[in-house]
C-alpha cells in the first residue's frame, strides 16, 4: 500500500474516518511537523518498535534510531528526492525499544497547505510483521542479506506469500520480477570482488529509490535481485527501470555502467504458487538473457501451459517406445508398367491402449526437433530389420524403405548405430533395407549429410529423397546428392489432373530427373487416371490409395496375392513407354 496523502479535513465526519483510518491502519505511520518533528504515531508503530507516542512526540525520527543504512550520499539523495518529488523511499535501521536493532523500509511523503507550504511529513515504516515471531530473537542474518540490509531468500518466500494474501483480499495485481545484472562476473574478474560488493550495494540503492509504497527489494545471491512490486507496472516502468541501471555508477573514482535482465511474472494471472512464481520469473529473465541482456520479457502463463502439455506429450510418447506401443505399417510400391511390387515403405503407427490406432500427424509434431525422433528412428530401423526377417521365413523378398528425420540423420551416432544394427541382423541384405530423407534434411547441413550418407553407402544402403519439390535448392543439390531415387510429393500428384500448376511441378520434376539419369517414384497416385498421367510422362514407380493402403505386416501376404488380379492395374504394363 502506498502512503497515505494526508489533506485539510473538510468536516467532523472526515475527521472522524481519518482518525479511524490512522489507529486502525497495519503499517507503522509516523506524522512529523515541516521541522521533522513527530507529532502522531499510530498503534501499529507502538506494537512494532515498543515506543509509545509520549516516548517521542516532539522528536525528530533519528532520536529512536531510524536512520538511512547508507551513507551521507543516501542523506542527500532523500532530500533530493523529497524536494522534487514530495515523496521517496529509503532502508533504514529501527532500534526496538527492547535495544534491538532491525532493518526496515521508510516511505515518506511531503504534505501541502493549500497555500502550498510544507506544513508535515506522513511516513511508514515498513510492517515487519510478516517475519515469525522467533525472528525478532534470531540474527538478523538469518532474514538479512549481509552485504545490502535488503531481505534475502529465506524472508523473501514469506514476503511473496503475505503479499500474495494482500492482493487476493484486496483484488489488486503483484508483480514478481527477478533482476540480474549482465555480465556482472566480467566486473569482479577486472576490478575485484571488493568493488563488486560496494558496486552490488550501490546498485541496490539505486533501485530501492525507483520502489513506491509496499514494494520490496531482495538480494537472492550473487548478482541476482527479486522485487515485489505492488503498484501498476507497465512497459514504461520496465523501460524506465531499466535506463536507470544504464546509469554510471561512481565507485571509488570509477565510472561503472551496467545493464541488467529483468524477468516479470503477474499474479494473480499467473495463478501459481509462491515458489513456482519465483520460478516464473526466472525463466523469464532468463529469456530476457536469451534475447540480447538489458530487456525484459513476461512470463506467459498460457504458453507456460501449453508447453507442460507438450513435454507431458513426449514423456507419454517415451512411455509408448518403451512400452512397446507402436507398430509398423507397410505402403506396397510398384512398377506400373510391369506390375512388379518392388518394395514397401514403413509407416509407424501408435497403438494407443485408449485412444486406439493414431496416424503420424497425431504424435510425429510433439517430438519434432527432439531426441525423441531419434530414439524412434531406432526403434523403427530394428523394427523393419526383424519384420525383413520375418518375410524371408515366408518367401517374401521386399525391400522396406525407412523415412530418417532430419534430426536422426544429422546425429553424430546414426552411421555407427545403423551398422550396429545391421550386425545384429546377419540373414538381412544391406541392400534390402533402404532410407528414405526428406529433401529439406539433406540441404540443412549439405556436408554432414554427404558424409552420413556416404559411409551409410559403404555398409551397402541405398538413400531416396522423399517429398522432393518441397525443398527450396533442389536444382542446387541434385546433383550432389547420392540418391538412387527421388519421390515426386504426393501434394502435387494428387490434384495434378485438376491443378495446371500442379501438373507443371510434376513434369518439371520428372524432366529434372531425367536429365539426371535419376529413377522416380510418385506418391500420391489414388486413380488410374493418375497412374496412366504418370506413365506417359515417364515416371512408371508408383505408390498411393489407388494401389494400397498402408498395411499390417500380416496383411502384406494376401494382398500380394489379391494384386495379380487386379487386372485394370496390371493392363498399364500394356502401355507403351513415352
Amino acid at each position: 500500500m502506498c502512503p497515505p496523502t494526508l489533506q485539510r479535513p473538510v468536516s467532523n465526519d472526515t475527521d472522524a474516518v481519518t482518525d479511524t483510518v490512522f489507529h486502525q491502519a497495519n503499517e507503522a505511520l509516523i506524522i512529523t511537523d515541516a521541522h521533522n518533528r513527530v507529532t502522531h504515531v499510530n498503534p501499529a508503530f507502538t506494537h512494532l518498535t515498543g515506543y509509545l507516542p509520549e516516548d517521542i512526540r516532539g522528536k525528530t525520527p533519528d532520536a529512536f534510531s531510524i536512520l538511512a543504512q547508507d551513507n551521507d550520499t543516501s542523506a542527500v539523495l532523500v532530500q533530493e528526492e523529497l524536494r522534487r518529488h514530495g515523496q521517496c523511499k529509503t532502508r533504514v535501521t529501527y532500534r526496538h525499544r527492547d535495544g534491538e536493532l532491525y532493518p526496515g523500509l521508510m516511505s515518506v511523503r511531503g504534505v501541502r497547505n493549500h497555500q502550498g507550504e510544507l506544513s508535515h511529513h506522513v511516513a511508514v515504516l515498513a510492517d515487519l510483521s510478516v517475519i515469525p515471531a522467533q525472528a525478532r530473537h534470531l540474527s538478523r542474518e538469518v532474514y538479512f542479506d549481509a552485504l545490502t540490509g535488503l531481505p534475502n531468500l529465506q524472508l523473501l518466500t514469506q514476503l511473496i506469500q503475505e503479499s500474495m494474501d494482500y492482493v487476493d483480499r484486496n483484488d489488486l495485481r503483484l508483480a514478481i520480477c527477478t533482476l540480474d545484472i549482465d555480465f556482472f562476473k566480467k566486473v569482479n574478474d577486472v576490478f575485484g570482488n571488493d568493488i563488486g560488493d560496494v558496486l552490488l550495494s550501490s546498485f541496490s540503492q539505486r533501485i530501492s529509490h525507483m520502489l513506491f509504497g509496499d514494494d520490496i527489494m531482495a538480494r537472492v545471491g550473487g548478482d541476482e535481485f527479486v522485487l515485489l512490486l505492488h503498484h501498476p507496472v507497465d512497459d514504461d516502468y520496465f523501460r524506465e527501470l531499466l535506463a536507470a541501471i544504464r546509469k554510471p555508477l561512481m565507485i571509488e573514482g570509477r565510472s561503472l555502467q551496467l545493464s541488467a535482465s529483468l524477468g516479470v511474472t503477474l499474479y494473480p494471472q499467473d495463478a501459481a504458487q509462491g515458489d513456482v512464481l519465483l520460478r516464473h520469473a526466472n525463466q523469464a529473465m532468463y529469456r530476457a538473457k536469451q534475447r540480447g541482456r538489458d530487456t525484459w520479457h513476461v512470463f506467459d502463463p498460457e504458453h507456460d501451459r501449453q508447453l507442460q502439455v507438450r513435454n507431458e506429450q513426449r514423456q507419454r510418447f517415451h512411455d509408448a517406445i518403451r512400452e512397446d506401443e507402436l507398430r509398423l505399417h507397410y505402403q506396397p510400391q510398384v512398377d506400373m508398367h510391369s506390375g512388379e511390387v518392388v518394395g514397401v515403405e514403413a509407416l509407424v503407427r501408435w497403438q494407443h491402449p485408449r485412444e486406439g490406432l493414431l496416424s503420424p500427424a497425431a504424435f510425429l509434431p510433439v517430438i519434432e526437433a527432439t531426441w525423441l525422433e531419434v530414439d524412434l528412428g531406432e526403434w523403427v530401423l530394428d523394427a523393419a530389420l526383424q519384420q525383413l526377417v520375418q518375410w524371408q521365413k515366408e518367401d517374401i523378398a521386399l525391400p522396406i524403405s525407412v523415412n530418417i528425420s532430419p534430426t536422426h540423420l544429422l546425429d553424430d551416432r546414426f552411421s555407427r548405430r545403423l551398422g550396429e544394427m545391421l550386425a545384429d541382423y546377419p540373414q538381412v541384405s544391406p541392400g534390402m533395407l533402404k532410407l528414405e530423407v526428406l529433401e529439406s534434411a539433406a540441404l540443412h547441413d549439405i556436408e554432414a549429410a554427404l558424409e552420413t550418407m556416404a559411409y551409410c553407402q559403404a555398409l551397402g544402403i541405398s538413400f531416396a529423397i522423399d517429398d522432393f519439390g518441397t525443398g527450396f535448392s533442389s536444382l542446387t543439390h541434385m546433383r550432389r546428392l547420392p540418391v538412387s531415387l527421388i519421390k515426386i510429393d504426393q501434394s502435387f500428384v494428387r490434384d495434378m489432373l485438376t491443378d495446371l500448376d500442379d501438373m507443371a511441378i510434376v513434369e518439371s520434376v520428372i524432366y529434372m530427373a531425367n536429365r539426371f539419369s535419376r529413377p522416380m517414384l510418385a506418391e500420391g497416385v489414388e486413380t488410374l487416371n493418375h497412374a496412366r498421367a504418370l506413365i506417359a510422362l515417364g515416371c512408371p514407380l508408383a505408390q498411393g490409395y489407388g494401389i494400397a493402403r498402408p498395411m499390417p505386416p500380416a496383411a502384406m501376404a494376401p494382398w500380394l496375392v489379391d494384386w495379380q488380379e487386379r487386372e485394370e492395374w496390371l493392363t498399364l504394363a500394356t502401355m507403351p513407354e513415352p
